[in-house]
């Protein structure tokens, strides 16, 4: 079998446990009573959790818009930790994935060889990229405006 059919075989078998495996779920604004107490109280630690960790994602920003002094370079210098911060776990898997292809399956093809070398070349241009720029935002919006 050629390549190509075995990818349009594995897509539509991918695509029929997809749809066979799908629920149909009905919501109701009603509570079952019949509940014990040990969904409540998960319920109410999981909303408890989560009504902190907006209060701190607030109290970061607003301590970012206070440090910048505009609503505008506040949030733009939220936003950049948080992609610095979330971009080190995605691109090193991403490094790890074109690992893979160059050196676990680019031994047999030489084309997805030069794809792995590629992937890891974006990958750590990427991560290279986002771990400088709030650094050089800083540099420029705190040193040079003052």
């Amino acid at each position: 079998m050629k390549l190509h059919t075995i990818k349009k075989i594995a897509i539509i078998f991918l695509l029929l446990i997809i749809i066979i495996g799908t629920v149909q779920v009905f919501a109701t604004d009603t509570i079952d009573n019949s509940e014990n107490s040990d969904n409540e109280i998960i319920n109410e630690e999981t909303a408890g959790e989560l009504i902190k960790m907006k209060t701190h994602a607030n109290k970061e920003l607003q301590a970012k818009i206070d440090l910048y002094g505009s609503d505008a370079y506040g949030m733009t210098a939220y936003i950049l930790g948080k992609v610095q911060l979330y971009s080190i776990p995605l691109c090193f898997i991403g490094i790890a994935v074109g690992a893979i292809f160059q050196y676990v399956i680019g031994i047999r093809k030489l084309d997805l060889r030069d794809r792995g070398l590629r992937l890891i070349v974006a990958f750590v241009t990427i991560l290279v990229i986002c771990q400088v720029l709030p650094l050089i935002f800083a540099i420029v919006v705190r040193g040079w405006r003052g």
